[in-house]
This record gives C-alpha cells, sequence and structure tokens, in this order.
C-alpha cells in the first residue's frame, strides 16, 4: 500500500475507533490520567478508555486496583461529586459536568461545572529534578478552585476524603488512623496494624503511612470514619464534625475514610485554592546489597536530610504550593516548548510520558557511622513496574533520556548502585548484572548469578550510559571510579557482541536468538564507548585500541547484517527475510560517534516505510506488535522528516485511540492498536529522545 494511502487509512481507522468524549480534552484524551504519581506506591491514575470523567469512576493505582478519593462540593445547599464515584446511602446528590481536561509534563487539570459555580481542580505531582529533597518527596497536590458561572454570589464547601486503598490491595488488612494539628496543618494518618517492612502484597508496599492534610484555617473541618458516616456530615451540613472515630477495622469493613472540608464562603470571582496534600511515607525506603550473606544496608530517603519530622515536611510541602506551582508551570512551559519543535503529537507524548518516567524512581541516602545523614551517599532507585526488580539495566536505558533532558545527575545515582555492587566482587560474572534484586524495595543483587540472560545487553547499556552522563555534564568521576570494571565489561564485548550468542535482548517477550543484528549494534558501541571513556581518562592507547576494534566490528557487520533479498538489514544473521527496528544506532548519535555510516541509516529508513502498519512498525518480522520507546528512537535517528513524523504519529494515535484504560503502556498491536501487558512502565522517559541529540 503507497505510505500516503496508508497514512490516510490510518487515520480513518484512528477516527472510528476513538470516540469523542464531551469535553474538550488536550492535548488528547490519554489511556489513563496521572493524578498523584511521585514513587512506585504513590501512584493515582483516572483510567479513561474512550474516556472517563473525574467523577465518574474511581481513581486506580498503576496495578488497576480502586484507590478511594472522593470529592464533593456544596453550591447553596446542594452537593455535587467532582472526585471517584462515592456513595452517599439515601441521600441522592448530582454529578457536577466535566467541561475540559488538560494534562502537562507536571499537571493534569479538569474544569467541571456544579450548577452555578465552575470548580477547577489541578493534580500537581512536583517534577523537581535538580533538587534532591523535593524530589525525593513522595507527595502530591490537589487544589480546587471556584467561580460562579452567573455573576452572582453562591455559598461554596468542598470536602475530600481518601479510603485505606491507598495503604493495602489487600482489603482484609485491618488498619489504624489519627489526626494531628501541628502548626497551621491537619494531618490524617493511615497505616496497617501488622506492617511487612520491605515487602509487598500486589505491588503495594506493606508498610509505612498515607498521609492526607491540608492547611488548618478557621473554616476547615475534619472527620475520621466510615464513608457513609462522613460524607453525610458533609452532604447534610457542608462541614465535618473535628472528631475521630478509633474502630479500627479491616479496609472494606465500613469503609474508614479521612475526611478534610473547607468552607470557601461567599463565591463570585475565582477563589484561592483549597490545596490538599496526599503522601506514602515509609522508612527505610529500600534494603540494599553492601557484601556477602545477609550484609545489607538501609536507606532512606532523601528528604529526612533537611526535616526531622513528618509534620515538618508535610507543613513545608503544603507551604510550597504557590512555589511549587509556579516551578511546574515553568518546566511544563519549557517541555512544551522543547518538544513542540519536533511536533504537536510529540509534545503530546512527553507530556504524557514524564510524571510516568521518574514516578518509577526513589533517591536514598544512608546514614554515618554517628547517626547523621550521609548525603555525599546518593543512590537512586527504579522499580521495574510490570515487574519487581530493582534497577533494571535494560529500562533505565530507554529511561534514559528522559533522565539527562531533566537532570542527568539522576542517572549518574541511578548506575550508582549498580556500579558498587559489582566493583565490590559480589556478582560472579565477567557480564554487568540484569538488575540489582527482584523484590523491590530489596536490592539484594544477584550474589548466586542467577539473574537476567542478557550479556551483551546489559554490558553495552552500562557503557553507553555512563560514557552519555560523563559527556552531559562533564564529570567523570564515576569513569574513573570503576575503570576497571567498564573495561572488564568492554573486554566481553569484545569477545562477544560482533556473534552474539543465543540469548535475550532487553525485548525478552520476542524470544532470545543467535546473532541478533540489533544486539550486535549495541555491543560494538559500547566497545567504542570504551575508547572514549579511555580518551577521556588520557589513555591514549588504549583508546585507540578499542576504536580499531570498533571500526573493523563495524565493517564486518555490515557483510554479516545485511539482506540478500531486500534493501534492508536482517533481524539475526543469516536470515534475509527476517527485520527490525534497529533502533540501537540510537546511541551511536547519542554518543556522537559517528561509527555507522550514514548509508545505513538511509537504509532502513526507507525500509520502515514499506512494513509500516496502521499503527506504527512492527517491531520485528516475527510479531506485529511493537514499543513505543523503540519507536521514538528509531524517530530520532530516521533521515527523513516524513518518515519520523510517521513514527510519532503512530504512538500518538495509538496512546489516543480510547483501547486503554491502564497507564501508558509501551508494549501494543500495530494492526489494530491495541495494548499488550505492560503497563506504567518508566521506559516512556525513552519518548524524550529526539530532546536530548
Amino acid at each position: 500500500m503507497p505510505f500516503v494511502t496508508l497514512r490516510l487509512f490510518t487515520l480513518l481507522i484512528f477516527l472510528t475507533i476513538v470516540q469523542a468524549v464531551s469535553w474538550s480534552a488536550i492535548p488528547f484524551n490519554p489511556p489513563a490520567v496521572p493524578l498523584a504519581v511521585r514513587t512506585p506506591y504513590l501512584s493515582a491514575w483516572l483510567p479513561q478508555g474512550a474516556g472517563m470523567a473525574l467523577n465518574d469512576v474511581w481513581p486506580i493505582f498503576w496495578t488497576g486496583q480502586t484507590l478511594g478519593w472522593a470529592g464533593l462540593l456544596m453550591v447553596d445547599g446542594t452537593a455535587y461529586s467532582f472526585l471517584g464515584t462515592p456513595n452517599v446511602p439515601g441521600m441522592p446528590f448530582e454529578k457536577a459536568a466535566q467541561k475540559s481536561s488538560q494534562f502537562t509534563a507536571t499537571r493534569s487539570i479538569f474544569v467541571l461545572t456544579a450548577g452555578s459555580v465552575d470548580v477547577t481542580v489541578t493534580f500537581l505531582s512536583p517534577v523537581e529534578a535538580t533538587d534532591l529533597v523535593k524530589q525525593s518527596t513522595p507527595f502530591a497536590y490537589m487544589a480546587v478552585s471556584a467561580a460562579s458561572n452567573d455573576n452572582a454570589a453562591h455559598s461554596v464547601q468542598v470536602y475530600s476524603d481518601i479510603t485505606a486503598e491507598w495503604v493495602s490491595a489487600n482489603l482484609s488488612d485491618t488498619v489504624e488512623w489519627s489526626t494531628s494539628a501541628v502548626g497551621n496543618v491537619i494531618t490524617h494518618q493511615f497505616q496497617s496494624q501488622l506492617p511487612s517492612v520491605f515487602s509487598e502484597y500486589q505491588d503495594h508496599v506493606q508498610y509505612g503511612s498515607v498521609f492526607y492534610s491540608m492547611q488548618n484555617t478557621p473554616n476547615t473541618t475534619y472527620q475520621t470514619g466510615g464513608d457513609a458516616v462522613v460524607r453525610t456530615q458533609f452532604v447534610n451540613h457542608g462541614q465535618l464534625t473535628n472528631s475521630q472515630e478509633t474502630n479500627f477495622r479491616a479496609i472494606n469493613a465500613s469503609w474508614p475514610v479521612l475526611g478534610l472540608a473547607h468552607d470557601l464562603g461567599s463565591v463570585i470571582g475565582p477563589t484561592s485554592p483549597v490545596v490538599f496534600s496526599v503522601g506514602y511515607i515509609r522508612d527505610p525506603a529500600i534494603q540494599y546489597v553492601v557484601g556477602k550473606g545477609t550484609n545489607w544496608q538501609n536507606r532512606s530517603l532523601y528528604f529526612w536530610s533537611q526535616f526531622s519530622t513528618v509534620s515538618a515536611l508535610i507543613s513545608s510541602f503544603l507551604g510550597d504550593y504557590n512555589a511549587a506551582l509556579s516551578r511546574a508551570q515553568s518546566l511544563d512551559s519549557k517541555v512544551n516548548s522543547d518538544a513542540s519543535k519536533i511536533s504537536a503529537d510529540y509534545a503530546a507524548i512527553v507530556e504524557l510520558s514524564i510524571r510516568q518516567a521518574v514516578g518509577a524512581t526513589e533517591i536514598t541516602i544512608s546514614r554515618n557511622p554517628d547517626g547523621t545523614w550521609n548525603t555525599d551517599d546518593v543512590i537512586v532507585f527504579l522499580k521495574e513496574i510490570s515487574g519487581e526488580n530493582a534497577n533494571t539495566v535494560d529500562v533505565i536505558f530507554p529511561a534514559w533520556p528522559c533522565l539527562v533532558y531533566l537532570n542527568p545527575a539522576l542517572g549518574k545515582y541511578l548506575l550508582e548502585g549498580l556500579f558498587r555492587y559489582q566493583a565490590n566482587g559480589l556478582y560472579p560474572h565477567l557480564w554487568s548484572v540484569h538488575d540489582l534484586g527482584s523484590g523491590y524495595p530489596r536490592a539484594l543483587g544477584h550474589n548466586d548469578g542467577n539473574d537476567g540472560n542478557m550479556f551483551v545487553e546489559e554490558s553495552g547499556n552500562m557503557l553507553i550510559t555512563a560514557l552519555s552522563y560523563a559527556q552531559k555534564t562533564g564529570d567523570n568521576s564515576q569513569l574513573a571510579q570503576y575503570t576497571t570494571l567498564l573495561d572488564q565489561w568492554a573486554q566481553y564485548l569484545i569477545k562477544h557482541s560482533l556473534l552474539p550468542e543465543y540469548q535475550s535482548s532487553t525485548d525478552n517477550f520476542a524470544g532470545a536468538l543467535a546473532n541478533q543484528t540489533n544486539l550486535a549494534v549495541k555491543g560494538i558501541i559500547g566497545i567504542k564507548a570504551m575508547s572514549q571513556i579511555y580518551s577521556i581518562l588520557g589513555n591514549t592507547a588504549q583508546s585507540s585500541n578499542y576504536s580499531s576494534i570498533a571500526a573493523d566490528y563495524v565493517t564486518q557487520w555490515q557483510t554479516l547484517a545485511m539482506s540478500s533479498t531486500g534493501p534492508h538489514l536482517t533481524l539475526s544473521y543469516g536470515n534475509s527475510t527476517s527485520w527490525g527496528l534497529t533502533y540501537n544506532l540510537y546511541a551511536d548519535k547519542l554518543l556522537k560517534l559517528d561509527l555507522f555510516p550514514a548509508s545505513i541509516y538511509d537504509l532502513q529508513t526507507a525500509w520502515y516505510e514499506t512494513v509500516a502498519q496502521h499503527f506504527g512498525v512492527p517491531l520485528d518480522s516475527r510479531h506485529t506488535y511493537t514499543k513505543t520507546d523503540w519507536q521514538i528512537w528509531t524517530a530520532a535517528i530516521v533521515t527523513n522528516t516524513t518518515i519520523r513524523d510517521m513514527f510519532i504519529s503512530s504512538v500518538k494515535n495509538y496512546a489516543a485511540d480510547g483501547l486503554s484504560s491502564q497507564p501508558f503502556g509501551d508494549w501494543y498491536e500495530t494492526t489494530n492498536g491495541q495494548p499488550e501487558g505492560f503497563r506504567a512502565r518508566p521506559v516512556v522517559g525513552g519518548h524524550l529522545a529526539l530532546l536530548v541529540l
């Protein structure tokens, strides 16, 4: 099918699939809208599918489990819901009508009409990548403001609550709760009565506390108790009783809630926002391997270096809202401006991706022997999401562009835990480890050597990302400290990357292969990266040696990888009918190596056009599914802007097709836009690939 005809056919299919929502959705209606997304355990989303208003459905955890988060308004004595689907038995109330939704890089904004009042609900998950205290703070904001829509004054009260579903996915767990007023802040707290440190249940962590807070003004009231009791109190009276129920029980036993209310008084013009904060704190946060046997280190989130109590943190967080909003707006503007230089579709993809990418990370520190915080010992941990692994190297690799764009130091701190573990001699193999452990938030390594079967993949990834960080920042300290380890991996690649043995690549769900063309690319680039590392460190002899090997391998690779029956590279050597996305060439451009000839890029660019499906180019010839991250990486390196934009628009059309209600999945079917098994993964950080070249 000619390319122009295929694009038109794709557009018609896309328009047929998407059901128009009844509100304005800017830039489009995504599979799920991020609401409070800061860590693997503070991750609340509004599922969409073909379109759900803020008050059509309960928010969900990234796994799909319900997170009870309710919002009610009283307007001149009439009750309206604006968040979730709360039930008040025997007391029906109206639903506010959603007028618009919008997402930016840091915010999700909804405007709803409740009778004679319009209400704006802003969910802000700050992205503060250059401030480790703020970025490590596991809290998000919900801000609610109201304005008359008929120029008359109206009495308005705002209410919200959360359930203990934020604590655990096991609804039979017994929880307890408390309320405190410290300074000018009122805070509710939920936690399990039987916590299990460093444990998960269905991806929810099983220890720590959920906090729901707002500033304590004369117009603020609070109440804890059963959902029906507390919500009925608000609907009947427009305020709460400032009382606490203490009948601690199971999460689903009369559904205990933490309620907060604020009286806005008589409203005409837009009010100052009523700001709620929600957060999840556990301490220690991570258990990290530092030796043999059970020699493990407990690590805490970085914010503890500045705050000695949770109440002090919450007070600071709430007091910082206006400044945080201003910083968020500045970042949103920069992201939109930078990405819009490529296209509007690209800007939309990037904006949807940033909170999801950084929301899988946690910034940690250790203690000094005297008990003080060691802020010189920073390690960032990343949960794979849709998996249990910590700091999976081939998840860090696709997420890398987001880290480089926001703050390359976050990438350095992600690599540090991997470097340190292997430099200690705890991992028994010559290639790089796959991850730091398979039981997040435990990062206990693989001292037995039984980790993923990705020898060339992970060794190449470590070399490429380490060099990338140094190039972007001029900080060569990690290269100097871990030169021996980097050289060990480069030596492995010299022996095993030109003709890779039967093994998996990062796309292990597609099946292992021997002699993978794209995997060989990564290994060869890894060797050249080692040449550049030695050049940076002043070892010209070693640099020249590695450079010569890499150049020789490229020459041999071109013969091995070329199809004899068509103008394209193969998926695996000798299988001339096979092909795939050669996305690992992106590292050649990222590192500015110019290792592979321009003719290879031109060849693949022309080929992709011939195998494009309705929603993009398949990952390889074995299947018709694809990956969003690798399509955007490929878009960054093709030599034709029309083909570049085809890749980008295909990803955007998939994200907007209304067939998924899960947080942005990176694996999907190119023939019909159906999502596959992944959701909410940090690999979407790779969607920023074009912004860091």
